[in-house]
């Protein structure tokens, strides 16, 4: 699988993802990976409809991912993954999936979290995420937009208080 970006951007598919970021990678298929996402049929419809033209979306489950990724089914295929939540990221990661870096678009705010930037909000249980993923040598960086000056997720918790 070529993964041409892995993405966490609560939004999903919207325009920025749709417009920019798909012409940018060259993807021709967005997986969606969220079991609540996935189990919400509404969702998932509105999800595929929202997928540029020319490229497959599909919504699947963590376990589906990591299936499909192992069975080599999507081999040769460029995908954009997107995730809503770090702690998905990191369970592909430990069964296997392969990543160098990890965008982060939008992460929103709710009660227990703490913003770190404008778009980007965390709890301890992300932040955990994230330390893992680090250890595993996948790049995090925090960018809206692939205009945007790149930001290194660890540097800016190094400057965080504790959650």
């Amino acid at each position: 699988m070529d993964i041409r970006l892995a993405r966490i951007d609560d939004r999903l598919i919207h325009g920025q993802v749709a417009t920019v970021w798909s012409k940018l990678t060259g993807v021709e298929r967005i997986i969606v990976i969220s079991d609540a996402v996935a189990q919400d049929r509404l969702r998932k419809f509105l999800l595929k409809e929202a997928a540029p033209p020319g490229i497959t979306a599909n919504v699947i489950t963590v376990q589906k991912m990591i299936q499909v990724y192992q069975s080599g089914l999507l081999a040769h295929a460029k995908v954009m993954l997107l995730f809503t939540n770090p702690q998905d990221v990191e369970t592909i990661v430990r069964c296997g999936v392969q990543l160098k870096t990890l965008n982060i678009g939008g992460m929103s705010f709710t009660e227990g979290k703490t913003m770190i930037t404008n778009f980007v909000s965390v709890n301890q249980q992300d932040i955990d995420s994230f330390y893992y993923l680090n250890s595993q040598e996948v790049e995090l960086e925090i960018r809206k937009v692939p205009a945007d000056r790149k930001i290194l997720l660890m540097e800016l918790l190094a400057k965080v208080k504790k959650v």
